[in-house]
């Protein structure tokens, strides 16, 4: 600058490792300071005396002291700038230190405490024993220390704080914003060429000047911290070659449709290198592509869940694309039971491709895409082949029994179907309809052998005409003998039964017609029903149907492939063993704008456990067969009534607790409650 030598350089101080402390006064008069804190810090840091080499000598924290750190080790990309008269002026900085509270003083603090506790326990040590005896010592001299000793001790830490609180202070002298001095400083900002014509570095383009003023670091690029292996950038992707980006995005994402994959890579790539490269990384499932599995499972991997190799997991999650050309949906028990995979690792699978639902299984993630089907025959050709081989391996490998069903030219399933709650009943009613003639001929054969088997000699049945919902019932019964049960929430919605079976089943106990039900039969089918019935109950007192189907359906899932539960299990053969394992059907009186679902309207409930509890049961069961919803004192009044003794707090409890669950101050059999 041009008049630089007007102010010259009096003293640089350059400090040692880029660390500087500053000591700054506090102001013990301000009305925000708290002097006895203040006292407190001081007598806990000197102690009780003052000397010289006291920290606070006022015997108050009346100073702060502040130390320096580094924000960063490269300062060439920064400058001060000034704004001044429509001018900006930049002065290149050198070096720059953040200035942080030091709390040196605590540790003087803490030093004293434990002096002062040494001290303590020597005096009280001292009186207790007597003098030590006189004991010989041994004089050993140091030897000359060497060069490399002497280096190290130089380095190490002790040494240089040493040095460091051994360095004197220099006091400096503060000027405000508005001091004459300041201003002059602060003069030394600006540039003091008259014109910018001399400024010749100015004249490139402004990339140039940019470039200039930030100057690419290899430092700090090396520094930068590598990007999570799920992020994906798509300026960069766009950078690599064509069959890179359709890698990492199929890895990625796991299932993309072709339209979306082209969407992604940009408006001027060709559509037949982009299908050359996919089918080197996915294949086709339902129209879709899906990354091959020896991509995310390369050679040398292992599963992070089970430790399996990468060729079993490969082997594996082909079997579950395989089963998604063949279906929409995939049951995860049936692909652990063939794979001998762990839960996890098929779990891992299923998500890649596929979204649960429940009660029905894992459904493909994407619909069915039929124009790239229809767009692509030759692609679909090659895949279907490539599957075709990939199933005969699966096979050998898995011992599968082949596929006998037709199978479409382009080895693809069809798109999925979905009908409307509305339609189903319109096709159940018109197939009701179909079938009404025959199930009248066949309700009317059973008839009569019925009344062939139980007509005895001498006596005579009375005959009373049966009305339309005893007939639909009778028909209902027929249909359900061969029909498995269906867990689904919707069914039985046109059933037209009020409360469960027909009132003369229920009462009728252990037979029907001079029959014993289904399922009471010694087969092993009704063994290992009446086994689950009767375990069920044991653990929860009252269940809805609604409710012990879903038990039963659990049971299932436990049971290994093959199991003799697995033949079909109707709702009526499932009711009959729930009343023929001891159980009793409680009509509870819903209210007439119930939500509930006729599944959910029939109550089965324990009538004998063989516990001290079975009379209080029996009598609270009948109280809900009459009531809805109960009070807890009207339940406590007619147990006491009924059992003709006070019981204890406790037992109502327990009773209560097997049965009935508390909702909004009332209580209600379990299953039965509508929030």
């Amino acid at each position: 600058m041009a008049n630089e030598e007007d102010d010259p350089v009096v003293q640089e101080i350059k400090p040692k490792q880029q660390k500087v402390e500053l000591e700054m006064a506090i102001d013990t008069l301000n009305p925000n300071y708290c002097r006895s804190k203040g006292e407190q810090i001081a007598l806990n840091v000197d102690g009780a005396c003052a000397d010289e080499t006291s920290t606070y000598s006022s015997k108050l924290m009346d100073k702060q002291t502040f130390c320096s750190s580094q924000t960063t080790s490269n300062t060439s990309r920064y400058a001060a700038a000034l704004y001044r008269q429509g001018e900006l002026h930049l002065t290149p900085l050198h070096g720059i230190l953040q200035l942080r509270p030091s709390f040196s003083y605590l540790d003087k603090a803490d030093a004293k405490h434990r002096e002062r506790e040494a001290a303590n326990e020597a005096g009280d040590s001292s009186q207790d024993e007597a003098e030590e005896d006189v004991k010989q010592i041994t004089v050993r001299f140091s030897r000359p220390e060497s060069e490399q000793a002497r280096q190290r001790r130089v380095q190490s830490y002790e040494f240089l704080q040493k040095k460091h609180a051994e360095e004197p202070w220099v006091h400096l002298h503060y000027y405000g914003l508005r001091d004459s001095r300041s201003e002059h400083e602060r003069q030394y900002l600006l540039c003091q060429g008259s014109s910018g014509v001399e400024n010749t570095e100015l004249v490139k383009s402004p990339s140039e000047y940019l470039m200039m003023l930030m100057p690419p670091s290899q430092e700090q690029e090396k520094d930068k911290p590598v990007a999570p292996s799920n992020v994906l950038s798509m300026a960069q992707l766009r950078t690599l070659p064509l069959a890179d980006q359709i890698k990492i995005l199929m890895k990625n994402v796991k299932v993309m449709p072709f339209a979306n994959l082209m969407s992604l890579l940009g408006p001027f790539i060709d559509s037949v290198a982009v299908l050359r490269g996919i089918q080197k990384v996915a294949m086709l499932v339902q129209g879709n592509w899906v990354v091959k599995s020896d991509i995310l499972y390369p050679k040398d991997s292992s599963s992070p869940h089970s430790g399996v190799p990468a060729e079993v997991l490969c082997r594996g999650r082909d079997f579950v694309m395989w089963k998604f050309t063949q279906s929409r949906w995939v049951v995860r028990k049936e692909v652990a039971t063939v794979t001998k995979l762990s839960a996890e690792d098929v779990k891992d699978f299923l998500e890649h491709m596929a979204v649960v639902r429940i009660n029905k299984g894992w459904e493909f993630i994407l619909p069915y895409d039929g124009e790239f089907i229809k767009k692509h025959p030759d692609v679909v050709q090659r895949q279907h082949m490539l599957w075709t081989g990939i199933q005969a391996k699966l096979e050998k490998v898995y011992n599968l029994v082949k596929e006998t069903m037709p199978k479409k030219p382009d080895g693809q399933s069809g798109p999925a179907v979905l009908v409307s709650g509305d339609q189903r009943v319109q096709v159940a009613k018109s197939k009701a309809q179909q079938n009404h003639a025959l199930l009248e001929r066949e309700l009317q054969r059973r008839k009569e052998q019925i009344r062939a088997s139980t007509v005895l000699p001498g006596v005579r049945i009375k005959e009373e005409p049966m009305s339309e919902e005893g007939e639909e019932e009778e028909e209902r019964e027929v249909e359900e003998d061969e029909e498995p049960m269906d867990t689904s929430p919707s069914r039985g919605l046109h059933n037209r039964l009020a409360n469960g079976l027909p009132a003369g089943r229920a009462a009728g106990g252990d037979s029907f017609n001079g029959h014993p039900p289904p399922g009471c039969a010694s087969t092993p089918v009704a063994r290992e029903l009446r086994a689950f019935v009767e375990a069920t109950f044991q653990r929860q007192f009252v269940l809805t149907l609604s409710e012990l189907k879903r038990l039963f359906n659990l049971h299932l899932a436990s049971l290994p492939p093959g199991h003799t539960l697995f033949s079909g299990i109707s709702d009526r053969m499932l009711q009959d063993t729930v009343l023929a394992a001891g159980c009793k059907q409680i009509l509870v009186p819903f209210p007439p704008q119930t939500a509930a679902s006729p599944d959910e309207q029939k109550v089965f409930a324990l009538w004998e456990s063989g516990d001290m509890s079975d009379q209080h049961r029996q009598v609270l069961l009948e109280i809900f067969s009459k009531n809805y919803r109960v009070r807890r004192n009207m339940i406590q009044s007619r147990l006491t009534q009924e059992c003709g003794e006070d019981l204890s707090k406790q037992e109502v409890d327990k009773v209560l607790k097997d049965c009935c669950v508390s909702y909004g101050g009332m209580w209600y059999l379990k299953g039965t409650v509508q929030s």
